[in-house]
């Protein structure tokens, strides 16, 4: 075997011609293959610098009937890299794959196999089937194991050809295997099947589960992985089978692996929401901390996946760090990505016992260099003081020190907070206006400006100057943008209802209705300045009313993630989709979602905000029969149904007898609690719902809607029903 980095000299770029007549040279007075095997080493290593060695495919495949491994190797490596672009000429290499598919050597055979499924050639494919049959029996396990993975090819070259053959259905069988290196790879492989539109539905059953957890502790951690993320795919039907298996899997959370990690507590997290014992559920949440902020200690790119998933999960079990917000202070050294993600879990942690430090800290980095991390920090006072009351008047005092500093981006960020604050909090710090006030000039982003025109318009009553500020502002109405132009559209009819009687507001109202009406495009901006001019000219009391109407205090509750869309995004844990915090779905071409599945087990609450999945939609498959048909006997149909379509195949590792695991799912009322546990009583299922019926507005036009067969035989262990 060559030592490490002797093989760097093979790495240099090569000259087809020269390859092509040092292979013909090694043909005679090669009796070890020496002079072979270098000239393959430097193809092989102008592969991997990107060259186009195609052109030697005939020269290279003549070197397959040597019996040395190492060379066979290689010259599989070069087929894997330019089979498939050589279709005229792959027939040479058939003979070759089927005899080393007999061979004697395990890891031959898996050589061979392995390489046929990198090939999507119909020759190949029809070769591959019956060797690929065999080595799923084969007698030693590492052949088994690649044959696996074989047949997850297979299926993307020819999912017919995969699902007539009956390789599902011996993928299933291997998951019985005796080696759990066959059983991790068996699961792989029906987790990329059934991951695709149109391959088949791959689920659990209790006696399967067990016995994959049982492979779980003689994986490797991919291994480990891929048996973890397949037990999202079984349903629970009792509690008691939820709490054991949770029971089992939390051991996992001590793994060094941070993608074993991850995945536990994803897997964690889906059986949490069909488990009945509060003890036990706070136990694994107790238990999912630690190995959440070992994964702190890491690079920042670990990091930031971390930070991502923990925003997740801190929404749906708040309790899981609920006592570690000084873990996610920000460190002088953090990366910005790092720093603002950690912002973002500091807020989201906040409560009363920890707002002083909380705001300690936020007051720190208000004062740092970064622009965007501070202005973030700035924006988090104030989302802090509207979370927290009984911080909220060190907070105000914290904004107030802050605008002193006359730092443009800080005073801005100040006074876009602060107008929030004025909402959440009405009539109780309208003190601090005037030192709002003494900052107008400095606002020039549209969002502050619009913030302190609003404050201008709403409390009016209170600034005495308030229509010389409008006036000033409005020097440049028709050269600001359409936020700032609505706000002081409404400003200017506040302050006019404020003060009716001022000639000075007359004056003001009637120029800006003007602007508005006659000589501004945005049509939003247009239709409310007739709006307000057609109510100001028949009523202007009621459109005193209407205009200065009370508004509802603000909350955080805007803040929270969909209860139902944030159970489906945790089934995605440690994925790109809890990164970018959308699921798969939406950003991966023929990728099919996840969401939970009802059954007995599942708690109310979770129940209330199921998500249901779309349907796929699948070809027509038309059937054309020649010659005339029989006749058949004209019965009156009672209504006319809905057209069906092909289903799915379905793979399911239920017994003959039992119930199918998955129920109907249904879309029910909403959850604005998100980051509370499963203690609130959910809401009643359609109450008072004024679209509950839109389901039928469109008629028999849901051609693709789902039929219960009737009169057939039903059987779970069938692949295709």
């Amino acid at each position: 075997m060559a030592q490490p980095g002797q093989d760097a000299k093979f790495f240099q770029r090569g000259k087809i011609e020269e390859f092509r007549t040092e292979l013909q040279a090694a043909e005679t007075k090669d009796k070890k293959y020496v002079k072979r095997k270098t000239v393959l080493k430097k193809i092989v290593a102008n592969i991997t610098m990107g060259n186009d060695m195609s052109p030697l495919f005939t020269d290279v495949v003549q070197c397959l009937g040597t019996p040395l491994l190492e060379i066979k190797k290689m010259v599989y490596l070069f087929l894997v890299s330019y089979g498939r672009l050589k279709p005229d000429q792959i027939h040479l290499v058939i003979p070759n794959f089927l005899q080393d598919c007999g061979d004697r050597n395990p890891l031959i055979r898996a050589l061979a196999i392995r390489t046929m499924s990198y090939i999507p050639i119909p020759v190949v494919t029809d070769a591959l089937s019956e060797n690929l049959r065999h080595c799923l029996k084969d007698r030693d396990a590492y052949v088994r194991k690649t044959a696996a993975i074989c047949v997850a090819k297979l299926y993307t070259a020819d999912p017919r050809r995969a699902e007539k053959g009956g390789f599902v259905e011996m993928l299933r069988d291997l998951m019985l295997d005796s080696n759990a290196t066959v059983v991790a790879n068996a699961v792989a492989a029906l987790s990329e099947i059934g991951d695709r539109q149109d391959g088949v539905i791959f689920r659990l059953n209790l006696t399967t589960a067990n016995k994959l957890l049982a492979a779980l502790g003689e994986s490797s951690e991919w291994g480990q992985i891929y048996i973890l993320d397949s037990l999202l795919r079984y349903v629970p039907e009792r509690h008691e089978d939820a709490e054991t298996m949770a029971e089992r899997i939390i051991v996992q959370l001590q793994h060094a692996n941070s993608a074993v990690v991850l995945t536990t507590i994803k897997v964690l997290l889906y059986i949490m929401n069909y488990m009945e014992n509060r003890r036990l559920i706070d136990y694994c949440c107790k238990k999912m901390g630690p190995p959440l902020v070992t994964l702190l200690s890491s690079g920042p790119e670990v990091q930031y996946v971390a930070l991502r998933n923990i925003l997740l999960i801190i929404q749906r079990r708040p309790a899981v760090l609920k006592n570690d917000v000084k873990v996610f202070f920000c460190k002088y050294n953090d990366p910005i990505y790092v720093k603002l993600a950690k912002l973002e879990i500091m807020y989201r942690l906040a409560r009363a016992e920890n707002a002083t430090e909380v705001l300690a800290e936020l007051q720190e980095y208000a004062s740092e260099v970064d622009v965007d991390f501070v202005r973030k920090a700035v924006r988090s006072i104030g989302r802090l003081a509207i979370k927290v009351e009984a911080a909220a008047d060190r907070c105000i005092q914290a904004l107030l020190d802050l605008i002193e500093t006359k730092v443009t981006y800080v005073v801005q960020e100040a006074v876009i907070v602060t107008k929030d604050i004025f909402r959440r909090y009405p009539g109780k710090y309208e003190g601090i206006i005037p030192t709002l006030c003494e900052n107008l000039d400095a606002l020039d982003e549209p969002e502050s400006k619009a913030a302190m025109v609003w404050i201008l318009g709403q409390f009016g009553n209170r600034i005495d100057n308030a229509d010389e500020l409008l006036d000033d502002l409005l020097y440049t109405f028709l050269d600001e943008s359409v936020e700032v132009q609505l706000a002081l559209l409404t400003a200017a009819v506040k302050l006019f209802i404020y003060k009716s009687k001022s000639d000075k507001t007359k004056e003001l109202v009637h120029k800006v209705l003007k602007w508005a009406t006659e000589d501004v495009d945005n049509p939003d901006l247009r239709d409310r300045g007739f709006m307000y001019w057609r109510m100001l000219a028949i009523n202007p009391t009621v459109a005193g009313e209407i205009v200065l109407a009370e508004k509802p205090a603000i909350t955080t509750d805007s803040d929270r993630m969909d209860r139902g869309a944030l159970d489906q995004l945790l089934l995605h844990t440690g994925t790109l989709g809890s990164i970018y915090h959308k699921n798969p779905e939406t950003f991966i071409r023929n990728s099919t979602g996840k969401a939970l599945v009802d059954s007995p087990a599942l708690n109310a609450h979770s129940r209330a905000v199921l998500v249901s999945l779309p349907r796929v939609q699948l070809p027509h498959t038309v059937v054309s029969v020649p010659g005339p048909g029989p006749s058949e006997p004209k019965v009156q149909a009672p209504s006319p149904l809905p057209e069906l379509k092909p289903v799915p195949p379905t793979l399911d590792s239920t017994p003959t007898g039992s119930p199918s695991p998955v129920a109907p799912i249904s879309r029910e009322a909403g959850d604005n609690s998100s980051d509370q546990d499963d203690d609130v009583d959910p809401p009643a299922a359609g109450a008072q719902d004024p679209y509950s019926n839109l389901e039928g507005a469109f008629g028999n036009y849901l051609a693709d809607e789902p039929r219960p067969m009737k009169g057939g035989r039903h059987n779970d262990d069938d692949l295709l029903f």
